[in-house]
């Protein structure tokens, strides 16, 4: 209906590629709250003859960030020149594909689609965007149906990315909390959501069909969240940050290739949350969990990766955070470990819940 409109942007523009992919834990069945909110990645198209040209950020952001320079086939003709200045920001002498102005182009170019199909939608549900400087847009879909299990409401964020080929994408670094400015703007992050999926796949494969790899990680995720309403701030923030869920699943991966698969049959699950639990804490009092796909060569030959993730420099996830910030949560994940019937009692009663501050 958009493009009926004429809302698709002109040949020498960023455009929505037409696809999308979906990513996060709501589909690899590992999600602990707001069972009906979704991410999904929304593929954009360069202009015809412009390649992404993606390298480390090095010393210009946190460990594991990217900057995205752009080439040309033919050169860099002066047509350009307009998609530069809509889209691009001078660094080190050089134009590179801006994050912040890629978000903030596709949160307007979503508010006028949207505006082209919410009249042929109307009699069906309800549609609205909500966006938050420096974040991905979210839409709020409520139906209007007579059926009352028809009434639940959806909120999908649409996060836009750049693809790279080999199903790897770049997106915009999300803020570092909830009150936190964004990112700078000539920064992008990596998503491998697809080498994620295709090990999981493998994974499933492998394990025995009652394997309780996935139910650990929501376990885990959910005494996170729970341990994190009674923490006060500013250890509350970094809690979050420190455990996040890219964290605690990084662990569970590294943690399922060192062991026998059948050993993760539910009958064990109590000993295998521990040894999940065990494993992290190490990490956090060794200051290092390695990201696990950039420059990993020790990955199943069934999980085949790109080359430029395996030629990637490798990147310690924890890098970012002190020594007593990483001694502090070791301690408290234990502490939670111990008491996680306590926890489970005291933080999940309606006076101890408020907005968690980790995806």
């Amino acid at each position: 209906a958009a493009k009926a409109q004429g809302l698709q942007p002109g040949p020498l523009a960023l455009s929505l590629r037409g696809d999308f992919v979906r990513i996060g834990s709501a589909y690899e069945q590992h999600k602990v709250r707001s069972p009906d909110c979704f991410d999904i990645l929304v593929p954009l198209r360069l202009p015809p003859h412009l390649e992404p040209q993606p390298r480390c950020a090095d010393g210009l952001g946190p460990r594991g960030a990217f900057v995205c320079g752009l080439r040309a086939r033919a050169g860099w003709p002066r047509r350009y020149r307009p998609f530069a200045e809509g889209f691009c920001v001078e660094l080190q002498g050089r134009s590179h594909l801006s994050s912040g102005l890629v978000l903030r182009w596709f949160q307007g170019h979503l508010q006028r689609c949207l505006g082209a199909v919410r009249y042929r939608l109307q009699e069906r549900c309800r549609i609205s965007l909500s966006a938050c400087p420096g974040r991905p847009p979210t839409l709020h879909i409520v139906p209007c149906s007579d059926y009352v299990c028809c009434h639940i409401s959806m909120a999908v964020r649409l996060i836009p990315a750049i693809p790279l080929g080999d199903t790897l994408y770049l997106m915009a670094l999300p803020p570092e909390g909830p009150q936190a400015p964004p990112a700078p703007e000539a920064l992008w992050g990596l998503n491998a959501s697809r080498q994620e999926q295709r090990l999981l796949s493998w994974l499933k494969e492998q394990a025995p069909a009652s394997s309780c790899h996935l139910k650990c990680l929501q376990i885990l995720k959910g005494l996170r969240d729970l341990r994190g309403q009674g923490l006060e701030e500013p250890f509350c923030s970094q809690w979050g940050r420190v455990l996040s869920s890219y964290v605690l699943k990084t662990a569970l991966f590294s943690l399922l290739l060192q062991g026998p698969l059948e050993a993760w049959d539910e009958r064990f699950l109590l000993e295998r949350l521990e040894d999940l639990v065990l494993y992290l804490r190490d990490c956090l009092r060794k200051q290092v969990l390695m990201h696990f796909f950039l420059g990993n060569a020790s990955l199943p030959e069934a999980v085949a990766l790109p080359r430029f993730l395996k030629e990637a420099a490798p990147v310690n996830l924890l890098a970012a955070f002190d020594g007593p910030t990483l001694d502090l949560a070791a301690f408290q994940l234990i502490n939670t470990w111990i008491q996680a019937p306590h926890v489970i009692r005291m933080y999940s009663s309606p006076r101890y819940l408020r907005p968690a501050l980790t995806p």
